[in-house]
């Protein structure tokens, strides 16, 4: 056979998005995206799980498994260079009138929970760093916790709270929805103005660690560190769990592959670009850090709130107050140039699902002048607002288990079928050394997603968001006649 069957439609068919993404803008994009607060909050997380600095094994095998699975993303996106990402391939994939219908669904469903995760994520990590500049935000106005049982499922807690660095962390999601209200041509130029700003303060954090780098004080590896064990692989999943979160963005530019310029081109460079230059930035960044903050100290910073200054203290212990201060704008304007970029992205999915027919139809509304998913825009837009009134650690926890069991999985393992059922259909960029990148992601997905203590909490919750799901495309599916009770 020579093409795939329910082919994506031809680039020319969105002719309604304006392809105004360079290569340079997209791959400032994905790499705002990447760089977001989490390198700069996470790595006392990573240290604490693994017990020394061995815990850079996190960091970098969760660059491999990104290496890895980009090359997935990047397949596909070449292939199907039109807007909405995983939705577009896991529907080709599986078939756009059979079980892809119902997997895209799903997909599009977890990502309306998923995706305001993630960016409320960035802006809690933006206004924990406020929290810094201004203790005074820090105190809780109120705190709701609700602990129950449900059938089958076991306990389940839920915690929320309101605080002056809630405040600040919905301001700052608003502003990205503000800034988002206009053309991608626009976009894309704010995109690059922020991604400035981006290496700047990576490369400032990377001068300062080396430029006073104690190699005693980076590899001072605790006796057994090393040691093969059941503990040393639930440390070691527990790491690469917060690294595959502060990794993850490389597949941005594919959400927006209907604004991408030569997108059979550039979709792939993109990716890869971006995934092999945050890795060196990640790798680097974080040896420097630990060769002038002992890890020991890292490790205790774990368990307390400080843990999410990190980078403030490091720099202030270098060159003093001044330096924390001013780290820490720096990381503000970091942590929403990636919120910017997150939310942007993801705005197109729900909006090309319901164009599809395969979601609710009033967010396949453009605007009628811009030319952008607004009511897509604002829907997860004001879904984040909400969900920056839970705490960090919960969130990241929740977006990574729930993205990898409605997305990524279905994705990996849906690009060997691609490749069996279709082996001849054209392919613009191959993935190399085929099926190894493709069996290596499934395999570090299901490490991530089980490896770690108590890892059934978060699964409960997918559980739960699937079953919902299920419930909704069934009555959907049966009042519309679609798979699988199409007559015909």
């Amino acid at each position: 056979m020579n093409s795939i069957p329910e082919a994506a439609p031809p680039v020319a068919a969105e002719p309604q998005l304006v392809r105004g993404v360079g290569l340079g803008g997209a791959v400032a994009l994905n790499m705002i995206d990447m760089i977001g607060v989490g390198p700069f909050i996470t790595l006392p997380l990573i240290i604490g799980a693994m017990g020394g600095p061995q815990a850079m094994l996190g960091w970098i095998l969760g660059a491999l498994f990104a290496a890895c699975d980009g090359m997935i993303w990047a397949e596909l996106g070449a292939a199907f260079p039109g807007s909405g990402g995983s939705y577009r391939y896991i529907s080709e994939i599986y078939g756009r009138r059979r079980l892809g219908r119902l997997l895209s669904f799903l997909f599009v469903w977890q990502l309306s929970f998923s995706a305001p995760l993630s960016i409320a994520s960035g802006c809690i990590g933006l206004a924990l760093y406020a929290g810094y500049l201004w203790p005074g935000l820090q105190s809780d106005l109120f705190v709701i916790s609700i602990h129950s049982v449900l059938p089958w499922l076991g306990t389940f807690d839920f915690g929320a709270h309101f605080s002056g660095t809630t405040a600040v962390a919905i301001a700052a999601c608003l502003l990205a929805i503000l800034l988002l209200y206009r053309g991608i041509t626009g976009v894309s130029l704010i995109a690059k103005f922020l991604w400035v700003g981006v290496i700047a303060t990576v490369g400032w954090v990377i001068f300062a660690g080396l430029t006073h780098f104690h190699r005693a004080l980076a590899f001072d590896f605790p006796p057994g560190a090393f040691t093969i064990s059941s503990s040393f692989f639930l440390g070691l999943g527990a790491a690469m769990l917060v690294a595959t979160y502060d990794y993850w963005g490389y597949y941005n530019v594919c959400f927006l592959g209907g604004e991408i310029k030569d997108p059979e081109r550039n979709i792939p460079r993109a990716l890869l670009i971006s995934i092999l230059a945050v890795a060196c930035i990640y790798i680097v960044m974080n040896i420097s850090i630990i060769g002038v903050l002992p890890w020991r100290e890292l490790e205790l910073a774990a368990k307390t709130d400080t843990r999410f200054y990190v980078i403030a203290t490091f720099m202030q212990r270098i060159y003093g107050q001044w330096a924390g201060n001013l780290v820490s704008v720096l990381i503000m304007w970091t942590a929403f140039a990636s919120v910017f970029s997150l939310l942007l992205g993801y705005s197109r999915v729900p909006y090309t699902a319901a164009v599809d027919g395969n979601y609710f139809k009033s967010l396949r509304h453009l605007h009628p002048v811009r030319k952008f998913p607004d009511r897509s825009l604002l829907a997860l837009g004001f879904a984040a607002v909400l969900f920056c009134m839970l705490r960090l650690a919960d969130v990241i926890a929740a977006l990574v288990i729930i993205r990898i069991m409605v997305q990524f999985l279905v994705q990996a393992v849906g690009i060997i079928v691609l490749r069996s059922r279709h082996p001849q259909a054209p392919r613009p960029f191959r993935m190399w050394l085929y099926p190894a990148p493709a069996v290596l992601a499934i395999a570090g997905f299901l490490y991530v997603m089980i490896a770690r203590p108590h890892f059934f909490k978060e699964v409960r919750l997918g559980l739960i968001i699937i079953v919902v799901g299920l419930m909704v495309y069934v009555a959907r599916a049966a009042r519309r006649r679609e798979w699988p009770f199409a007559t015909r």
